[in-house]
């Protein structure tokens, strides 16, 4: 039986990681073991980090809201805000709710006084 090289196939891998980290600085673009680590770490943070995202995320809604609160009135606060909700069962996520804040005060006003 022929006897099978792997030239092809290690040169195809090499160039497939090489690929992945186009525009990496110095060696972890051009040397395919720097690479190798620098895609296994990439990888790693891009996981966690999708999942900070959505902390961030929330972390915003939250200062938005406490803004949009604070200028209809400022003794009024973002946790008192979300318990007096909860009380009286409206049901609007935050992220609805600061983007009324936001972009509608008025309406979020209205929202407000129904709460209060």
């Amino acid at each position: 039986m022929a006897r099978v090289k792997g030239g092809v196939t290690s040169n195809k891998r090499r160039k497939n990681i090489l690929a992945m980290t186009k525009g990496y600085r110095f060696s972890r673009s051009t040397k395919k073991r720097a690479a190798k680590e620098a895609i296994f770490h990439a990888g790693k943070y891009a996981f966690a980090h999708r999942r900070d995202k959505k902390g961030d995320f929330r972390r915003l809604w939250t200062v938005r809201l406490n803004a949009g609160l604070r200028q209809i009135n400022p003794d009024f606060s973002y946790s008192t805000f979300i318990n007096a909700m909860n009380k009286k069962n409206i049901k609007l996520n935050r992220k609805m709710l600061s983007e009324l804040a936001n972009q509608n005060p008025e309406s979020f006003a209205r929202i407000v006084k129904k709460v209060y």
